[in-house]
């Protein structure tokens, strides 16, 4: 990997690590769908006029169905989930159990048949359970029912995205990245609005929130995608992958810096254990 394409993958886990801190802020003050709304609407309008600038095509209207249905489970409903349970979770720990999700998406794709686990991934499984264990169970902080109902939240946000990442896989063929990120996000803002609608605030959101959500839609979603897609093309899907091991990281480090969210021994155990998961589930079927 080059420097430039090391470089790149920090700036993405950075960007993704920042969207935990910017949902924790905007979350209790708008309401997660709101705050959701505002971020696909805004990120989509900025990625549709990068494609303007650039003078790319593309085609939204001709796969608006499948759009759609992306928007839904990639987006919409994930990022109301974290959002949802940010408002009980620490930014941090939200982040750690986002970091699930290639957990789900082996489990995801062998539900599907489309892949066998293998002893190596069937092992990754078991251990990411252990790691979730750990990282909600041995914790200072009370397991009341709506910490459990929270915790619940992310996991099923980190089930979505093995889901919709399938889904883009199938529906993307033909679509350029930036379609494919620049559609999601239109299609999340469409199947959201009635919602945001109905629960739209009635007071006008501080200057942290308003921050919160360009920085959300700006730079964790828009140029984050703009990032990932150059990570795919550059160094190609498997070691764009390793961004998973980063952004909890982040998300723990900015949680802590500006936030002051403690840092348990818990969370530390629980984001090394789900991590050595990940590591094993994203193994190669020879390297098993």
């Amino acid at each position: 990997m080059s420097r430039k394409d090391l470089t790149t993958l920090l700036l993405l886990a950075f960007a993704w690590g920042a969207s935990f801190l910017f949902m924790r802020i905007a979350s209790p003050e708008l309401g997660p769908v709101f705050t959701t709304e505002l971020r696909v609407t805004l990120a989509g309008a900025a990625l549709l006029l990068y494609a303007f600038v650039t003078r790319r095509k593309l085609g939204i209207l001709k796969h608006w169905k499948q759009f759609l249905l992306l928007g839904a489970i990639n987006a919409a409903l994930p990022f109301t989930l974290i959002c949802m349970a940010e408002l009980h979770l620490s930014a941090s720990l939200a982040a750690i159990l986002n970091a699930t999700t290639p957990m789900f998406a082996a489990l995801a794709a062998w539900g599907t048949r489309q892949e066998k686990p293998g002893l190596a991934k069937s092992a990754g499984l078991v251990i990411g359970l252990i790691g979730v264990a750990v990282l909600v169970g041995w914790s200072p902080v009370p397991l009341t029912s709506t910490v459990l109902l929270s915790v619940g939240y992310s996991l099923c946000a980190a089930l979505c995205y093995a889901f919709g990442g399938l889904y883009a896989s199938r529906v993307g063929f033909g679509l350029t990245p930036l379609a494919l990120a620049a559609g999601q996000q239109l299609g999340a803002s469409v199947v959201l609005l009635p919602l945001a609608v109905i629960f739209a605030p009635d007071h006008l959101p501080s200057a942290a929130a308003v921050y919160s959500v360009l920085g959300l839609s700006l730079i964790c979603t828009s140029v984050a995608y703009l990032l990932y897609f150059r990570l795919i093309a550059s160094i190609g899907p498997v070691k764009t992958v390793s961004v998973t091991f980063l952004v909890p990281v982040f998300g723990l480090m900015w949680g802590a810096i500006f936030l002051h969210e403690p840092v348990y021994a818990n969370t530390l155990a629980g984001l090394v254990i789900i991590l050595l998961s990940v590591t094993l589930v994203n193994r190669k079927p020879g390297k098993s």
